[in-house]
């Protein structure tokens, strides 16, 4: 890895955990540039721009969620214990260290959703992937014979993915010491009725 690439990958990773902690308008090039102790000249010759910034930020949690998330639940076999793995390795990702104040995806869609431009275009593209993910894993489960056949896996994949915004509200702001295992009741009802 050359060394620009390294210094790169350590200003997005401080820079996820400044966003994570504090919002994608409140990361500004002057205050990454202190807390990865750069000039803002040094650090603008990185991303040219705020907007780029925040771009190269999601990018970056993209591929960590890809190597968290994604890939891990591969290892399981299809059907039902695959979307119990995506399940369980998302629920992870929302308490990841490196990210203090939970998932960036959830944060940058409260401050982007109705704010047109390449940061708003990105998170909708990579969210569109993330949904058809799920959806395809629902799919297989039908292909496998453990989900009817006459499953609306569009609909599986609304409730599925509702169940993780539930759980990040009531943990987070509710502080529901109760939010994962209401998580787990709400998966197995989920499945439950999915269920060939």
């Amino acid at each position: 890895m050359k060394r620009s690439d390294k210094t790169r990958g350590t200003i997005l990773d401080e820079a996820i955990y400044i966003a994570s902690k504090t919002g994608f308008e409140a990361l500004t090039i002057g205050k990454l540039a202190s807390a990865v102790g750069m000039s803002k000249s040094g650090l603008f010759a990185h991303f040219n721009s705020k907007e780029q910034l925040q771009v190269d930020v999601l990018k970056a949690v993209a591929k960590k969620f890809a190597d968290k998330v994604i890939t891990p639940s591969l290892k399981a076999a299809r059907g039902e214990p695959r979307i119990r793995a995506i399940a369980k390795n998302w629920l992870a990702w929302t308490n990841a260290k490196f990210m203090p104040g939970g998932c960036l995806f959830l944060t940058a869609t409260v401050e982007f959703d109705d704010k047109p431009g390449p940061v708003r275009d990105f998170l909708v593209s990579n969210q569109k992937l993330w949904i058809h993910f799920i959806a395809q894993a629902a799919a297989l489960a039908v292909e496998e014979g453990q989900f009817r056949k006459e499953l609306d896996t569009e609909q599986f994949t609304y409730e599925f993915h509702s169940i993780y915004q539930s759980y990040h509200y009531a943990s987070r702001l509710l502080n529901d010491p109760q939010a994962e295992s209401r998580v787990w009741n709400m998966l197995d009802k989920l499945l439950e009725n999915a269920r060939a």
